[in-house]
């Protein structure tokens, strides 16, 4: 299994960058776990974090699936993606 782990501010750049990582990830036939670490104040603001998650899963959707719905542990929203069979 493979992690990404991006922050709540992150760039539409930067997430293309990981996209295409987790992307290469998935053909290689590795799960890969995507989470969200929120920081001090930042934790006011995991709706952003989810809508960044549902993006990512947009975006890898033609090599993955979601197999684990977004989901909050502690301080970080985590995803899992597993490749298409």
């Amino acid at each position: 299994m493979k992690e990404l782990r991006l922050s709540p501010g992150i760039d539409t750049h930067d997430v293309k960058v990981k996209v295409k990582k987790a992307n290469e990830f998935l053909k290689d036939g590795d799960k890969v776990k995507v989470s969200i670490r929120f920081r001090g104040r930042e934790i006011g603001h995991s709706k952003a974090g989810m809508v960044i998650l549902e993006n990512f899963a947009n975006e890898t959707a033609e090599f993955g699936v979601v197999e684990k719905e977004p989901k909050m542990e502690g301080r970080s929203l985590v995803m899992f993606l597993a490749p298409k069979s």
